[in-house]
């Protein structure tokens, strides 16, 4: 029988995501192997626990962000990683640079071409630094002085604010309302993790959607 794309897809996603978590596993294990020490039961339970809360957000993640990154887009940011902060990104821009829709056939394609550039660029970006840090140990201290240092705190505002704008002056009207609410959120619980506010943001942004579509105000 033959196999369409998504079924390739699917398949080698799914090898590629498990022996990526073996990869992963297997680092700590080795590690543990060469010194000759394992962890105790009670110590990995405490860790466990302490993190427990984001098994549920990498649950809703899943259900949030595959629709817009797409079947292979999906599986390459979450074996690769940092999907808000530069998959996600790429992907929207891409697509509204492309003028398509997520969920489509062309949405597929340009998703999963602009994370795979990421994917590369970031990985010639982290060579090159590596490669100036073993040839002058002095350049990590340049990029952590007080000249360099603000710069690097405002990239993730910087990439979502500059996002985000060109949605909220297409959407404005459905863009209140998740707006007011994350921001009164924000007011009375600023510290509120990144991992609660994120599925609490879909949630109310689809609810005040969905209300105002009912209403015929968008």
């Amino acid at each position: 029988m033959n196999k369409t794309y998504y079924d390739k897809v699917h398949s080698w996603g799914r090898i590629w995501c498990v022996a990526s978590l073996l990869f992963f596993l297997s680092i700590p294990l080795a590690i543990g192997l060469h010194f000759g020490v394992t962890p105790r039961a009670d110590v990995v339970g405490k860790g466990i626990a302490s993190i427990a809360f984001f098994f549920a957000t990498g649950i809703v993640e899943v259900v949030a962000y595959s629709p817009l990154l797409g079947a292979g887009g999906t599986y390459l940011s979450f074996v690769t990683g940092n999907i808000m902060n530069l998959k996600m990104p790429c992907a929207l821009n891409a697509m509204e640079n492309a003028k398509v829709k997520a969920n489509t056939e062309e949405g597929e394609v340009i998703t999963t071409i602009a994370i795979s550039a990421s994917i590369i660029v970031t990985t010639l970006v982290i060579a090159i630094f590596v490669i100036l840090f073993a040839i002058n140990p002095s350049f990590s201290e340049t990029m952590r002085s007080d000249t360099f240092a603000p710069a690097f705190q405002q990239v993730t505002y910087t990439i979502f604010g500059s996002l985000a704008a060109t949605y909220f002056v297409k959407h404005w009207k459905i863009s209140i309302f998740p707006i007011a609410a994350i921001t009164l959120i924000l007011v009375f619980a600023g510290n509120l993790a990144i991992g609660v506010l994120i599925p609490v943001g879909v949630v109310l942004s689809m609810l005040g959607a969905h209300v105002m579509y009912k209403m015929k105000l968008v």
